[in-house]
């Protein structure tokens, strides 16, 4: 069995652009993704919590210590630059790599610049299958 749990969290990141003439997913800093382990073309969930918007796209990699939260598309009926946003990255884990699971939560600041990265625990204890 697989599990879908969260792998990593950017919290409170700032929206810099919303371009509804680009195809579509979210841009963000290259410098952002190296500290969650998130990848380009990754399946991501993003909430606003400027107006209580949720949207699901793909990660697209914006250069490095540019601070870059771009959603494309439709999304930027929804998302716009200044709003405070939530980006979550969920992954598929089998309960054997549940016993090594540590979700990450990146903090930035007002500009999407990273000032800390904390490694959570499981919250939940993983029991051998008989």
């Amino acid at each position: 069995m697989q599990y879908r749990i969260l792998a990593a969290k950017i919290h409170r990141a700032t929206v810099t652009e919303a371009n509804l003439n680009y195809i579509g997913s979210i841009t963000i800093d290259q410098a952002i993704l190296d500290q969650t382990g998130l990848k380009p073309y990754e399946m991501v969930q993003i909430s606003n919590l400027s107006n209580g918007a949720l949207w699901q796209t793909y990660i697209i990699a914006g250069p490095r210590f540019q601070g870059d939260i771009c959603l494309n598309g439709p999304p930027a009926r929804l998302f716009s630059p200044g709003d405070l946003v939530i980006i979550l990255g969920f992954r598929l884990y089998s309960e054997e790599e549940l016993t090594s699971y540590h979700p990450v939560v990146v903090f930035v600041d007002e500009h999407n610049q990273v000032t800390e990265v904390v490694h959570e625990e499981a919250p939940f204890e993983v029991h051998g299958s008989t």
